[in-house]
Order: structure tokens, then sequence, then C-alpha cells
């Protein structure tokens, strides 16, 4: 039968169906012996299930769906413990933050945690401020700035705390091959991406700062990309880490490349030098080349809230980040996990007093351990000849090497 052709088997097992495109409905025999195999196969097993004195086992309702009390208690139960994160635009690097976070974190009733598709980080911290249900967001140092010094937004400081830093996003600014430099784009028509994204302030603030003048569009993504592929726009501006899934699946020789920013005293306060390599861009910068751009660290803020009822969840809400930690240092969450220094600072921002305990006990507990790793190197050494002690460095790491196995031998045999 061609694979054009469709079949069926008749109700009595003892004919097929076939009809072609075109052609007529014709009837032929099957091979009945094989269809009558399977029906007392079938019969077979049914009777057992009938005869075995066993009730066929039933499948189960998640626990989750199945009726719990009173509508009163369900809205209790559902709404106890949820905190709401503003992450980001649904395709960015922020967004797989939020959504990461929910993964590890969510511990069903006593934890629930519900990411939120937003405008992107610059329009966050404005969710963080007034949206309904909006506990925790992630935004960017120079987005904190804007709004306390152009925008005046009274006591922000207060209001808004942060819990730990973010890895940094480096500024991308794509752009067709007729364009070589950053200055040539003046005049020329550049998409900084959708109102409120991370990219649409932190772009028009290098531009403006550059002195600058451009045409400037706010397209999604998306749309800005067929844009530039077309000749329509000269260049688009993304701000998110390192790599851009978008970018990277750009191939070679399609007319569009990447351009550097030069770093400078202009971009001192809120910025910090970046770089994207032909590592990351393949497509996009020539092979074993690097351009210098500008990067903008991220922030996981949070609202400092006064009510018992919301202090309670964030408080909740950090201490299982710091207790989980572990989780997202590993696949299958987002590689720039594994960047975090948790006990980086954000200059100008006050540290969420929960996250402030957090980071000291874990603190205490690296000095402890940092302790007794010279305690035991110490014995380590006590057991070894003098003539084996290290002369230089490549002895020592060998050696510390050698320690390392001691010590992981030693601790086996004290759990035995």
């Amino acid at each position: 039968m061609t694979s054009r052709a469709h079949m069926r088997i008749a109700a009595d097992g003892n004919a097929e169906t076939i009809r072609e495109p075109g052609k007529r409905r014709t009837t032929r025999p099957v091979h009945s012996g094989r269809v009558r195999h399977a029906i007392v196969a079938a019969l077979a097993l049914m009777s057992i299930a009938a005869f075995s004195g066993l009730p066929a086992k039933a499948q189960s309702i998640p626990k989750s769906l199945q009726e719990a009390g009173s509508e009163a208690a369900i809205k209790s139960a559902r709404n106890e413990w949820t905190v709401g994160i503003a992450g980001g635009l649904a395709d960015g690097t922020y967004m797989r933050f939020a959504v990461d976070l929910a993964r590890a974190l969510d511990d069903g009733d006593n934890l629930r945690i519900l990411p939120v598709v937003t405008f992107g980080a610059a329009s966050n911290l404005e969710d963080l401020l007034y949206l309904r249900g909006i506990d925790v967001a992630v935004t960017q140092s120079d987005v904190f700035e804007y709004f306390r010094t152009v925008r005046k937004i009274a006591n922000l400081d207060q209001r808004v705390n942060y819990i730990i830093r973010l890895p940094v996003s480096e500024v991308h600014i794509l752009a067709r091959d007729d364009i070589r430099t950053i200055d040539d784009l003046r005049g020329k028509r550049v998409n900084l991406g959708p109102d409120g994204s991370a990219s649409s302030l932190t772009g028009a603030i290098i531009f403006q700062r550059l002195g600058i003048n451009v045409e400037q569009s706010n397209l999604t993504n998306g749309a800005a990309m067929q844009e530039l592929k077309s000749g329509k726009l000269s260049a688009l501006v993304r701000v998110v880490g390192k790599p851009v899934d978008a970018l990277e699946r750009i191939p070679p020789h399609s007319g569009l490349h990447l351009i550097p920013i030069p770093f400078s005293k202009k971009f001192a306060d809120y910025y910090t030098l970046g770089e994207l390599s032909s590592h990351d861009y393949p497509a996009l910068i020539p092979a074993g080349q690097t351009i210098d751009t500008i990067a903008v660290p991220a922030v996981l803020a949070v609202y400092n809230w006064k009510t018992k009822d919301r202090q309670r969840r964030v408080q909740r809400f950090v201490e299982r980040l710091f207790n989980n930690w572990d989780k997202l240092q590993h696949p299958p969450f987002h590689p720039k996990w594994r960047d975090v220094n948790l006990a980086a600072t954000v200059p100008g921002w006050t540290r969420a007093s929960t996250a402030e305990q957090m980071i000291q006990s874990v603190l205490k507990a690296d000095d402890k351990a940092k302790t007794g790793l010279k305690s035991d190197f110490q014995t380590f050494l006590s057991h070894q000849d003098s003539g084996q002690l290290p002369k230089d460095n490549a002895q020592r790491e060998e050696l510390f090497r050698a320690f390392m196995t001691w010590r992981q031998q030693h601790e086996a045999d004290n759990h035995r």
C-alpha cells in the first residue's frame, strides 16, 4: 500500500478497505489468522483480570487537583505563601531567571512562585512599586538610578532593596555590514527594543552620553530582526546576558555583525566593561577576535514590605533561595547562575535584612570550612617526610591534590 493510501480494519476483522485518491474503494480479505490471534490474546488478558480476584488498579488524580475543602479554604491555601516575580520579556534571560527560581524553589502550598512575563527590566521596577501581587523583580542598576535621579521616585532606596546581584547583561548592537562603528549610526534608524525593555532605557542612555542622535524605533525584537535583514533598520540594540539565542542562530554571511562600544569614563557610574567574542557568536565576530562593549549589573530586587503578611512571604522566599542555592548551580538551570557572587554588593542599594542575615550565615560557614581545611592540611603535612615537602608551586599543587584525596578517604573512613 502506498503512503497515500488510507486503511481501516472492518469491525468483523475480516476485511480491510483501501482507498487511494482518485480511485474506487476496493475491499480485500486480510490475514484472518493474525487478527484472530490478536482477539484471542486480548480475551485471555480480560479473563485473567476477571478471575484473578484482584481489582483493576485505577489511575490516581494528583492531590493538588483533588477536592481540598471549602472554597474559602482552597482560596486561602492558594494565596497564603504565593510570591510574584516580575521577570521580563518572554524570550529574555531575565524571564529565564524568574522561571528558574520558580522551578528550583517552589514548595507547593508552603511556597508558590509565580513568574510574570512583563514589558522588560526597565518597567519591572515600576511593577515592583505599583503592580499588585509583585514582591520580587529582576532589574538593573541603571534603571534604579534613573528612577531615583530622573524620575525622582520618593524614598526609593527605602522602598526597594536587593537580595543578590545577578550576572551582568552585555549590550549587543547588531548592525548591517555597512556600519563599522557606533558613530556610523548617527542619523540612522536604530531599534532600541519594546517600551519598558532594558534596551529601551539603556540604549537611549548610551546614545545620549555619546552625543549620537539616531532615529529611534521601539519594535519587538522579532519585528526588528526582520526589518534589519530587509534594510529598513541599520541596527538593533539588545541588553541581555550573553550568549543570546536569537543572535546565535544567525547563519554565517548574513550581512550582519556586532559592533563595539568603547568603554570610557562616561559610563563609569552604572556600567562596567564587557566583552563579546567569536566563541560567543562565531557567525557574527571573526574567529579568534573579541569586541569591547559595556555591561549592566543586574539585580534581584525586592519590595521592602511593611505589612507582616507580605514580609513573611518574602522572608520565606529569601531563606529558601539561600538554602537551595546549590540547585541553581547545575543543569537544567541557566549557566549564568554559576557566575553569581552571593556576597557581591550593589552601590547605592540596601540589601534586604533577611538576605543580609543569610549572607552572614553563609560567610561564617565558609570561614569554618576554611579553618577545618587548614587544620586538616597541617595534619596531612605532619605525616609527610621532610624531603617530600613542596619546593615550588608545581609541587605544592601536586601535594594539595594528594591531600584532597587523603581527606576524602579520611572522611569516608569516619562514616563507616
